[in-house]
C-alpha cells in the first residue's frame, strides 16, 4: 500500500470544501445524502479492508490518550516538583517528544481538530456547550479512516462532539464506545440519579446507558485494554482512543488513597500567585484533588504499557499522550504563562509523547511548531492509509520530525481562536503563531464579542517565552504579515461550507437511536445562565418521517408544581408537573417530518424555565 499523500489547506487558500466519503444507504433512517462518489468510496473501502487484513501484522496499532484539563506543566519530566507522574516520565525517556505542540484553549475544539486534522471552525464545532460543541456529521474522522482501512476502533471516556444521532462517536467511526455524555461527568448531561459520579458512574456503552463499578479513569482504561486484548487475539489492528475526563472538575470525587497522600503536601512550588491563608487552604485542597486524578491517570498509563507488553504488541503499537488544553487552575506551566481558556502559550501548549519503538528512537525530540491538526495526518502516514483525494486537511504529518533528524519542516502559520457565542468574531480571542512570533488578542474567552478595534500584542517567543514584553510597536512589518495571514485564515475557515457556522441538528426517530436524551449540553440557550436551574432554551431537531413519540420531561432536585408547554414546530401541548417529582412526566405526541425547534417551557410560581432533560422515544 502506498504511503499517503494529501492536499494541505495551509492558508491563504479559500473555499475549501469537504465531500464526505462515509458509506451510506439512502433510507429515511439515514439522513446523510448518498451519491456515486460515496458508493465508489464504500466499494473501495471494502476492498481496502479485505487486503488490510493481510497486512495487519505489518501495520502499527494506534492508541491516543488525551487527558482533560491537565496543563503543560503537570509532568515530572517538565519540571513539576509536586505532582507525581513516574509512568509518563518513563514514557518520555523511551518515546519521541514534540516540545512545541499546540492545542485549542478549551475541550471540544481541540477534539474536533484532533479527530479531523482540520481547524475546528471548519467543523461547526466552535464552543463547548449550548449546541456549539457538536461537530458536522460530514466531517471525516480518524476513526472512520482507520476503520475503513481494516482497523478495529474503540473510544473510552470523553467524546464531547455530540450526544445524539448522527453526532455520536458510534456514528463517527467508532465500533466500540464507552463514554460519558456532554463535556464531562458532573454536567447537566449526567443521567438522573448519577449526577457527578466519578466513582460508580452511569456511562453510555454503544448507545445504551450502563451502570459501572469503579473509578471512571480506571474503567476507561480497563475497557480499552479489554478491547485491545480482543483485537489482538483476533489478529486485527486496533485504534484505541482513551480520553479521560480527569482532571477536569468537579473535584469532589477523586481517588481516595491518592488524595490522602496529597492533601498535606506543600504545593507552594507549583503555585503561580501569592494567596491569602484562607485562599491557600482552599487552593491546596483543590490541587491535592487534581494531583490525585493526574497520578491516577499516570498509574493507568503504566498498566496499559504492561498489558501491551504481555500481549506482545508493544514494539509496533503507537502510543500518543497529550492534554487537550492548559490547566484548569493557575498553576505551574513551565516557562510559559496562562491557563485553560486563554490563548497565551500556557493555555494552548501541550507536550506530545509519541511512543513507537519500531520506528521512533527513544529520546527523539523536535521543537518544530506542530499542533492538534497534525495528529491525524501523522497517524495515517504511520499506518500507510490514504486520504480520499477530495478530502482537504489543514495539518501535516510530523512523523519525519521524529524519524529523520534532518527532515525539512516548511515554515508555517498556526491559528488558535475560541470564545463563547454562536458565531466567531474576527480577531476575538485569537493567536497566530509563526516561529518565533506570536500575535495575539486575548480579549476573553467568556465574552461573545469585543467592542472597538483589537488591542494586538506581539511577542518573540524565542527570547520571551513567558510573554512579558509586548513588542507590537517595534515590529510593524511582522504585525502586518501576521494580520494578513490571520485574515486569510479566517476567511478560509469561515467559508468551508454554506451557512458555515449553523449548528448541527439532532436527528430523532431513526432506527439508529429510537430513544433520544436531550440535555442542556446541546440546547440552544435563550435566557438565564445556560446551565442554571432557571435557564431556558430549545433543541434543533430533524425527523425523517412523522412518528408517535413518548416525551418524558426530567427535573433535577426539588421543585414546586407547575405547567410545562411543549412546542415542536407548529404543534403545542401542555403537561402538568407534579411537585418534587423528577421523572415520570409523560406525554404522547405525534411529530411531523422535517426540521423543527423543540422547546419545553415550564412555569413555576409565575417564572419560566427549562427542564433538566427531555427524553423522546419513538413508539
Amino acid at each position: 500500500m502506498a504511503r499517503s499523500r494529501w492536499p494541505l489547506c495551509d492558508f491563504p487558500q479559500h473555499g475549501t470544501m469537504l465531500t464526505s466519503h462515509k458509506p451510506q444507504t439512502a433510507t429515511l433512517n439515514n439522513m446523510k445524502p448518498s451519491n456515486n462518489l460515496r458508493i465508489i468510496a464504500s466499494f473501495v473501502g471494502c476492498i481496502a479492508t479485505f487486503f488490510s487484513h493481510c497486512a495487519a501484522a505489518e501495520r502499527p496499532n494506534v492508541i491516543v490518550i488525551m487527558s482533560d484539563d491537565q496543563g503543560g506543566g503537570d509532568y515530572g519530566f517538565l519540571g513539576n516538583e509536586v505532582i507525581r507522574t513516574p509512568e509518563l516520565d518513563a514514557m518520555h525517556k523511551r518515546s519521541g517528544f514534540l516540545s512545541k505542540f499546540y492545542v485549542s484553549p478549551v475541550c471540544a475544539p481541540t477534539r474536533a481538530s484532533l479527530m479531523t486534522g482540520r481547524y475546528n471552525y471548519r467543523t461547526r464545532c466552535i464552543d463547548t456547550f449550548v449546541g456549539r460543541a457538536m461537530m458536522d456529521t460530514d466531517e471525516v474522522t480518524m476513526a472512520e479512516l482507520l476503520r475503513d482501512a481494516g482497523y478495529r476502533t474503540g473510544i473510552y471516556g470523553k467524546w464531547h462532539l455530540g450526544d445524539n444521532y448522527p453526532l455520536r462517536a458510534m456514528d463517527q467511526g467508532f465500533q466500540d464506545s464507552l463514554i460519558h455524555r456532554g463535556g464531562g461527568i458532573g454536567q447537566p448531561s449526567d443521567p438522573i440519579g448519577a449526577e457527578g459520579k466519578y466513582t460508580d458512574p452511569t456511562l453510555v456503552k454503544n448507545g445504551e446507558e450502563v451502570s459501572m463499578k469503579g473509578y471512571c479513569t480506571d474503567i476507561y482504561f480497563d475497557a480499552a485494554m479489554e478491547f485491545i486484548g480482543k483485537s489482538t487475539k483476533d489478529g486485527d489492528n486496533f485504534f484505541t482512543y482513551i480520553a479521560t475526563n480527569a482532571p477536569h472538575g468537579p473535584f469532589h470525587d477523586v481517588p481516595p488513597e491518592l488524595y490522602e497522600e496529597y492533601k498535606n503536601v506543600d504545593f507552594t512550588p507549583i503555585l503561580v500567585n501569592t494567596l491569602s491563608p484562607k485562599r491557600m487552604a482552599a487552593e491546596t485542597d483543590t490541587l491535592a484533588r487534581i494531583a490525585a486524578m493526574i497520578t491516577n491517570i499516570d498509574q493507568n498509563v503504566g498498566r496499559l504499557f504492561k498489558r501491551l507488553d504481555a500481549l506482545g504488541v508493544l514494539d509496533n503499537t503507537i502510543v500518543v499522550y497529550l492534554n487537550d488544553n492548559g490547566p484548569n487552575t493557575m498553576r505551574f506551566v513551565g516557562n510559559m504563562r496562562g491557563m485553560k481558556t486563554g490563548v497565551d502559550d500556557g493555555g494552548i501548549r501541550s507536550p506530545l509523547l509519541f511512543h513507537w519503538p519500531a520506528k521512533v528512537a527513544a529520546g527523539a525530540t523536535s521543537d518544530a511548531m506542530s499542533a492538534h491538526i497534525d495528529l491525524l495526518p501523522t497517524i495515517l502516514d504511520a499506518c500507510e492509509v490514504d486520504v480520499p483525494a477530495n478530502h482537504k486537511l489543514d495539518g501535516r504529518s510530523f512523523l519525519p520530525l521524529l524519524t529523520k533528524p534532518d527532515a525539512a519542516w516548511p515554515a508555517r502559520q498556526l491559528v488558535f481562536q475560541t470564545h463563547r457565542g454562536n458565531e466567531p468574531q474576527r480577531y476575538h480571542h485569537f493567536a497566530i503563531h509563526e516561529d518565533p512570533w506570536k500575535l495575539v488578542h486575548p480579549s476573553g474567552f467568556g465574552k461573545e464579542s469585543f467592542a472597538g478595534e483589537p488591542k494586538l500584542e506581539l511577542y518573540n517567543l524565542s527570547s520571551d517565552p513567558r510573554q512579558q514584553k509586548n513588542v507590537v510597536a517595534e515590529f510593524p512589518a511582522v504585525v502586518d504579515r501576521l494580520k494578513s495571514g490571520y485574515e486569510a485564515w479566517f476567511a478560509d475557515v469561515s467559508s468551508t461550507r454554506p451557512d458555515n457556522f449553523a449548528p448541527p441538528r439532532i436527528v430523532i426517530g431513526t432506527d439508529h437511536e429510537t430513544r433520544s436524551v436531550l440535555t442542556r449540553q446541546d440546547w440552544r440557550h435563550e435566557s438565564g445562565q445556560p446551565w442554571a436551574a432557571n435557564s431556558n432554551g430549545y433543541w434543533l431537531l430533524e425527523a425523517p418521517a412523522a412518528a408517535e413519540y413518548e416525551i418524558e420531561i426530567l427535573f433535577a432536585g426539588d421543585h414546586p408544581a407547575g405547567t410545562a408547554t411543549i412546542t415542536a414546530g407548529e404543534i403545542s401541548t401542555q403537561l402538568e408537573v407534579s411537585a418534587t417529582q423528577q421523572r415520570g412526566h409523560l406525554k404522547q405526541l405525534k411529530l411531523p417530518p422535517g426540521k423543527m425547534k423543540l422547546a419545553v417551557d415550564v412555569v413555576f410560581n409565575g417564572k419560566t424555565q427549562g427542564p433538566h432533560q427531555v427524553i423522546l422515544t419513538r413508539k
